[in-house]
This record gives structure tokens, C-alpha cells and sequence, in this order.
């Protein structure tokens, strides 16, 4: 991957695009919807939300979830969609496969727009974070819309049905995420991003094939960050700002990635043992 900078688009002061994202919030302001509309920020990009569900959270854990009623998640959909230049969105936790339901039914209407979903189903851990019928409404219904999606290890094994060893699982085996690209390419038709988290030689890679050819994004690691809580959400709400601003997709991963490494990077506290990413200005 080229090493060098990225130069950021010159944008028009009059109009530009806008990003959606569709997530849970995080009442500690690190991960979700409000990460998500940081890294819109980031980029000088307004930013549009649609809530699926709230939250009770800090970086140490998740104490409550309130599930946001399908109907209610759909008005919040009717209201933004058409009415604002939405060029690209991505979509986060979603646990209530009525209102996934509801969300597809919406997007499939909006070919216009770049899609990332980023199947938050499996943690890194392997701990499932969604039920049986939420996983199916996504691969379903969410999956064929998508751009690009975006699992980590754990989720491609599993849309896969392919098993991996944890000694290659915490190595981040490119090989295999770029097999697990593949299929899942051929399952669902659209361009694939396998997050491989920590490499063997100390860096992080990721995988991407965008159907035809297959491309490795390696950074290194950030040794001792304060913080790295919301880095997924970010990823995600930052590939979708690199696409509303018309980059390709292996420019757009590159972009997202430096974005959050320098956010890991920049990292602070913001109370006792309580960190949050950095703001990294991408505009």
C-alpha cells in the first residue's frame, strides 16, 4: 500500500454531499451513531441519522439496550431519505430483524447510494452479538444491497460457514481473509473487506476484493493506545465519507484506515481510565 499521504478532495463551500448512518447510540459518545457522525464531521461531510437502538455504555461495558421500534426506525428513514443529497451511508449494530426488514425495504429503492454494512454480529472474542433472526434478515436482506461490507475474521467464518484456527485468527492469516473475501463476494455480490485486527509482524491488515482483484492494506500497530473503543464504527462511517466524496474503493479503504489509525493514534482521556478516539480533521 502506498505509505504516502492522502490528499483530501477540495470541497464546494455552497453544496456537497451527505452520509447517513444507521446504528445504535453510545451514550459515552465513543462508538455508534456518535463516532459515526465524528468521522462524517471529520471529513466535512454533513452527517444524517437514522437510530435503531439506544444504549447505556461506557468504554467498559453495555449496562442497557433499548431497541428503537421498527415503525419509528422507518419514519426516521422517510424522512431523510429524498430529501437530503445522501451519497453514501453505512449501517451498524442492528439486533431486531423487523426493523432490518423495514430498512431494506427503504434502501432498495436507493441505488444512488454507496452502501457499507458492516455485519456487527460476532465480536473479535467470538461472543455472538445478535439473535438467529436478526443474523438472517441481514445476510437476507441488508447483504445483496450492499457496496461493501465489512466483518471482521470472526463474522466472514461465519456468513462463510468456513472455520479458522484461533492461532490463525489472532495472526490475522491474509490468505485466508482473502478466500473468505471471495466467497463471500460470490454469495453476495458486492465488494468485501475483511478486518484481519492485529497481524503476526506487529501491523494490522486488512483484506479487500472488490470482484476482480484482491488488495492488501496493512498499517502498523499503535503501540499502547489510550483507546481503541468505536474503531469498527469508525472504520465503517469513514469508508462510507471517503466514498460520497467519489473516491474508488482500494482509495477509499486506504483513506478509512489511515483516518483511524490516526485516530487511535491521538487517542486522550476523558476521565479516570476512561479514553475516547481522537478528532483527525480528513477535510
Amino acid at each position: 500500500m502506498n505509505e504516502g499521504n492522502i490528499e483530501s478532495p477540495v470541497l464546494d463551500e455552497t453544496s456537497r454531499p451527505c452520509c447517513l448512518t444507521i446504528a445504535g447510540s453510545d451514550s459515552g459518545g465513543n462508538a455508534g451513531v456518535q463516532a459515526d457522525l465524528r468521522a462524517f464531521h471529520a471529513y466535512g461531510l454533513h452527517g444524517c441519522t437514522v437510530f435503531a437502538a439506544l444504549t447505556a455504555q461506557n468504554p467498559f461495558g453495555v449496562s442497557a439496550i433499548h431497541a428503537v421500534p421498527a415503525d419509528f426506525v422507518a419514519a426516521q428513514l422517510d424522512a431523510v431519505l429524498g430529501v437530503y443529497s445522501i451519497a453514501a451511508l453505512k449501517t451498524g449494530m442492528l439486533a431486531d430483524a423487523e426493523a432490518i426488514e423495514a430498512i431494506a425495504e427503504r434502501l432498495s429503492a436507493h441505488a444512488e447510494i454507496a452502501k457499507v454494512i458492516d455485519p456487527v454480529m460476532i465480536a473479535t472474542s467470538g461472543a455472538r452479538l445478535v439473535g438467529d433472526a436478526a443474523m438472517q434478515a441481514i445476510t437476507r436482506r441488508l447483504m445483496p444491497l450492499a457496496t461493501l461490507i465489512t466483518p471482521n475474521l470472526p463474522e466472514a467464518e461465519a456468513l462463510c460457514g468456513s472455520a479458522i484456527s484461533p492461532d490463525a485468527q489472532r495472526a490475522g492469516d491474509a490468505a485466508h481473509a482473502a478466500e473468505l473475501a471471495r466467497r463471500l463476494n460470490g454469495m453476495y455480490g458486492c465488494a468485501v473487506l475483511v478486518k484481519g485486527g492485529h497481524g503476526a509482524e506487529g501491523a494490522a491488515v486488512d483484506v479487500l476484493f472488490d470482484g476482480r482483484e484482491t488488495r492488501e492494506f496493512s498499517l502498523p500497530w499503535v503501540r499502547n493506545p489510550i483507546s481503541t473503543h468505536g474503531t469498527g464504527c469508525s472504520l465503517a462511517a469513514a469508508l462510507a465519507a471517503e466514498l460520497a466524496l467519489g473516491r474508488d474503493l482500494a482509495g477509499a479503504v486506504e483513506g478509512a484506515k489511515r483516518y483511524v489509525h490516526a485516530a487511535i493514534a491521538g487517542s486522550y482521556l476523558v476521565g479516570r481510565d476512561c479514553g475516547v478516539l481522537g478528532f483527525v480533521s480528513r477535510s
